[in-house]
């Protein structure tokens, strides 16, 4: 088989719906490759990220991302001395376009602080809520209900398991590393097959002496394989704006190499026609080399 490369699309921002997502499809539509793009729906609060400075690690990605030039001091300073925009009402004519032009599109979250920050401080009730509230907007936005998500920060647990099941998903995509598979959490299966992103991201890899821009492509390009579905899990503000140079040369290297794109509904597709073959496997919350703090992964 040839080497499958899926690409998923995290849109944190208005900033990113507005000017990295049409730049983003530009190139993608340029080689001719799918991808799925999946939207933050509710308010732009990115400002009060600033709670992330006590997190090990942050000044030190702060330092090497250039966080400020790829996001821009107006979003670093959304919700907090700045209203917060909504991403959903201010940019709903951009999002249609994409699933318009063939794109594949489905929900990252409502509000990216509040999932990727507090989703484990929150109850049942309170992540049911958030997540209700974002397919709310997709449905408004798109006139039909949201088939998959990708978690904001790759935040994930059993009460956000529970509010995929109940939507009827087809796939959802919020861990790291491995193979798909149905997510076991605090002992409970979940019906919502997983497809994780496999591939470490630009902003994992930028910045870091061992990783010069010259060398993180041919990097990535190492680390695809045959035996399984790759995903690369890409993001609106940086390769659709701050290192939109690298994200062309990824994909002219993809095409030059013979690697196919395939579409992530696609992959659950061609996944869920063998459901018994598909693993259970323990969710848990660990470090990834280049992230700070924990993200879901599955257990080894």
């Amino acid at each position: 088989m040839p080497t499958r490369l899926a690409l998923k699309v995290d849109v944190d921002t208005d900033r990113g719906t507005r000017i990295g997502v049409p730049n983003l499809a530009a190139d993608l539509q340029a080689v001719d490759a799918p991808a799925c793009f999946l939207f933050s729906l509710g308010p732009d609060q990115t400002g009060r990220a600033i709670t992330r400075v006590f997190r090990p690690g942050f000044f030190q990605k702060v330092s090497r991302t250039s966080v400020v030039s790829i996001y821009g001091v107006r979003t670093l300073l959304n919700g907090t001395l700045l209203p917060a925009p909504h991403i959903g009402r201010r940019n709903a004519a951009v999002m249609r376009r994409i699933r318009d032009d063939g794109f594949e599109v489905g929900i990252h979250c409502y509000s990216h602080y509040r999932w990727q920050d507090h989703l484990g401080r929150m109850t049942l009730d309170e992540v049911r809520a958030e997540f209700v509230a974002a397919r709310a907007e997709f449905l408004r936005i798109f006139g039909v209900e949201a088939r998959t998500a990708g978690a904001a920060g790759w935040q994930s647990n059993a009460r956000s398991r529970t509010a995929y099941d109940e939507a009827g998903l087809l796939y959802a995509s919020d861990t790291r590393n491995g193979a798909p598979f149905f997510p076991r959490v605090d002992g409970q299966v979940f019906q919502t097959l997983e497809i994780p992103s496999t591939l470490p991201t630009f902003d994992e890899l930028m910045g870091r002496p061992e990783y010069p821009d010259a060398r993180i492509v041919p990097h990535l390009l190492s680390l695809l394989r045959a035996d399984r579905p790759n995903v690369l899990t890409i993001h609106a503000e940086i390769e659709g704006m701050g290192r939109r140079h690298l994200y062309q040369d990824l994909l002219a290297a993809c095409r030059t190499a013979g690697v196919e794109f395939i579409r992530m509904d696609d992959l659950a597709n061609e996944l869920l026609a063998n459901r018994a073959t598909i693993p259970v496997r323990d969710q848990v919350m660990a470090e990834i080399d280049g992230r700070t703090g924990l993200v879901a992964t599955s257990a080894a």
